[in-house]
């Protein structure tokens, strides 16, 4: 049976106009500031662009990402306040969590970029049709036989 364990949840949304390498800048800098206050990171997770429920500072999209961590709880308060200062964090939000630990889900290793998934699944998509017109060709062999 699993062990509860308490740990913290932080999802931030950043603005959308910012690179994708800006971004990632931001994710590892928040989790080395996590991990020098003595915290530890379970899981970070980049949740990509959304809409907003609701304008916030003049945007109507933003990138989420979420982070979960262990940590005495006087780690917090430091994160947040860096979050505040940042200009490019428009939305912050830290809770407390009793449960499972959270395990992190595997990063996409270069090999499987989406890219190579699409022409996987193209040369999947293509063989079960060659397979059928080789069918189709049976069966109107069979058929001219029959005539």
């Amino acid at each position: 049976m699993n062990k509860q364990e308490i740990y913290y949840e932080t999802m931030y949304i950043l603005r959308p106009d910012i690179a994708e390498e800006e971004v990632n800048k931001h994710i590892e800098k928040y989790n080395k500031l996590l991990e020098d206050m003595g915290g530890k990171i379970l899981d970070s997770q980049m949740r990509g662009k959304r809409r907003l429920a609701y304008t916030i500072a003049k945007n109507r999209e933003g990138i989420y990402v979420q982070l979960s961590h262990q940590g005495d709880g006087q780690h917090i308060e430091k994160i947040e306040k860096a979050m505040r200062l940042s200009e490019d964090v428009i939305r912050y939000m830290t809770i407390k969590q009793e449960g499972p630990l959270p395990t992190p889900k595997p990063k996409i290793k270069p090999s499987e970029t989406p890219n190579n998934q699409e022409n996987e699944k193209n040369e999947n998509e293509t063989t079960p049709n060659n397979a059928s017109n080789e069918n189709n060709s049976e069966n109107s062999e069979v058929d001219k036989s029959n005539e």
